[in-house]
C-alpha cells in the first residue's frame, strides 16, 4: 500500500488533520511542540462517486473503495538535518513514504503558540524544505565519494550515474528539490537508489481559518513559488469537527457555504493524483469495487491487481468506461448496443475503466 507522509513544524494542524482524515481522535493534538512523537498511521478511503452510481445500477452486497496510509510525523523545526529537535527521528520516518504532504500554518491565533514566534507561512515552508535539502545533500555527497572513484575507470554506467549526481547537487545547492530537474528514463533507477527526500511527490495544505468558498480566497492562501495545483487550502480543525456531523448534515452546511467537496475530500484525491495513481472499477451483484494501479499500466498488470493468477494466465479484457455502463443499465445493455470492448495484453488501462477479465 502506498503512503503519504504528513511533514510541517510543531503546532500546524498536523495532527488535527490526521485525526479528520481517519474520522476518529488516534493522534494527540496538543499546544506544545513535538506532541506527537512516534508517527500515527492511518488508512484513509479514496472518495469516489463513481461507485455510488454503480451500486445503484448493480444493487451490489458490499462497496469496495480504494484506500490511500497517511502517516503523521513529528514537527520538523530548523537544524533538523543536524539532529535538532526530533530531526534525525523525523528523517528515518519520512524517507519510508512515497510522497510528502507538507501542512503549512495559514491561520493566525492567539491561544496557539508558533515555533518561531509569528505566522509566516512562506518562511515556513522554506525551512522545511531547506532541512529536507540539506539532508538530502548530506546523503548525495556520501555516494558521491564512491562513484567518483570507480568512474574513473571509465565505466560507462557509472560515469552517467556519477552525472545525475552532479546535476542533483548543483539543483540542491541553488534551494531546488530534487524532484524538480529532469530525470531519463535511464536515471530514474539511479535516483530511486538514493531514496532522497526531495525526489518524492510532494502536495501542500494550507490551514487557513475558515473554509474556501471562494477563487479569491483561494488566492490569498496560495504559497509563492510552489504550483497551485499542488496547494490545497482547508481548515484542520473545521474538518475534524465535520466528522461529528451526521451526513445529511454535514451535506446542508457544506450547501451552505457553496463548497462541493470538503477540503479532505480534495486532498485525499490529490495525494492520490500525486502518487500517479489512477483507478479502475469492477461491478456486478457480489461486489462494486475500485482498484488502484499506477497510471499508464497495461490490462495484465491491472488484472494481477485482483489476483496474481489472472495476470499469468490474462487472455482478454472486456472494458468500457464506467459512466457508459451506468447509462445503459450494466453489463449486459452496454454489451447489446456494442460499447463493451475487447482489448489485449497491450491495452493501457485508463481511469474510471471498468473492467472484467477474462483468463485460463
Amino acid at each position: 500500500m502506498l503512503s503519504i507522509g504528513i511533514v510541517g513544524l510543531p503546532n500546524v494542524g498536523k495532527s488535527t488533520l490526521f485525526n479528520a482524515l481517519i474520522k476518529q481522535k488516534a493522534a494527540a493534538a496538543a499546544n506544545y511542540p513535538f506532541c506527537t512523537i512516534e508517527p500515527n498511521v492511518g488508512i484513509v478511503e479514496v472518495p469516489d462517486e463513481r461507485l455510488n452510481r454503480l451500486a445503484d445500477v448493480f444493487h451490489p452486497k458490499k462497496i469496495v473503495p480504494t484506500v490511500i496510509e497517511f502517516v503523521d510525523i513529528a514537527g520538523l523545526v530548523a537544524g533538523a538535518s543536524k539532529g535538532e529537535g526530533l530531526g534525525n527521528q523525523f528523517l528515518s520516518h519520512i524517507r519510508n513514504v512515497d510522497a510528502i504532504l507538507q501542512v503549512v500554518r495559514i491561520f493566525k491565533d492567539e491561544n496557539v503558540t508558533h515555533v518561531d514566534g509569528s505566522v509566516d507561512p512562506q518562511r515556513d515552508l522554506e525551512v522545511i524544505n531547506t532541512e529536507l535539502i540539506l539532508a538530502d545533500l548530506q546523503t548525495l555527497e556520501k555516494r558521491m565519494n564512491s562513484v567518483e572513484k570507480a568512474a574513473k575507470s571509465g565505466d560507462k554506467q557509472l560515469q552517467a550515474k556519477l552525472n545525475l549526481y552532479q546535476r542533483l547537487q548543483k539543483a540542491l545547492d541553488e534551494g531546488k528539490l530534487a524532484h524538480s530537474i529532469e530525470i531519463s528514463e535511464e536515471e530514474k533507477p539511479y535516483i530511486k537508489e538514493l531514496c532522497l527526500l526531495t525526489s518524492k511527490p510532494f502536495l501542500y495544505a494550507l490551514n487557513i481559518d475558515e473554509p474556501v468558498a471562494t477563487a479569491g480566497g483561494v488566492r490569498e492562501s496560495r504559497l509563492l513559488g510552489v504550483n497551485p495545483d499542488q496547494q490545497i487550502p482547508f481548515c484542520a480543525k473545521l474538518e475534524e469537527d465535520l466528522n461529528d456531523l451526521s451526513d445529511a448534515d454535514r451535506t446542508a452546511y457544506l450547501s451552505d457555504l457553496g463548497v462541493k467537496e470538503t477540503g479532505l475530500d480534495r486532498l485525499i484525491t490529490k495525494g492520490y493524483e500525486a502518487l500517479n495513481l489512477i483507478t479502475f472499477l469492477t461491478a456486478g451483484e457480489p461486489e462494486v469495487r475500485a482498484w488502484t494501479v499506477r497510471k499508464d499500466a497495461r490490462a495484465p498488470e491491472a488484472a494481477g491487481v485482483i489476483h496474481s493468477d489472472f495476470q499469468e494466465k490474462f487472455i482478454k479484457a472486456e472494458a468500457i468506461s464506467w459512466h457508459l455502463l451506468v447509462e445503459n443499465g450494466g453489463w449486459s445493455g452496454a454489451r447489446e448496443k456494442g460499447l463493451v470492448r475487447i482489448e489485449g495484453k497491450e491495452y493501457v488501462v485508463q481511469d474510471g475503466d471498468t473492467m472484467y477479465f477474462r483468463h485460463g
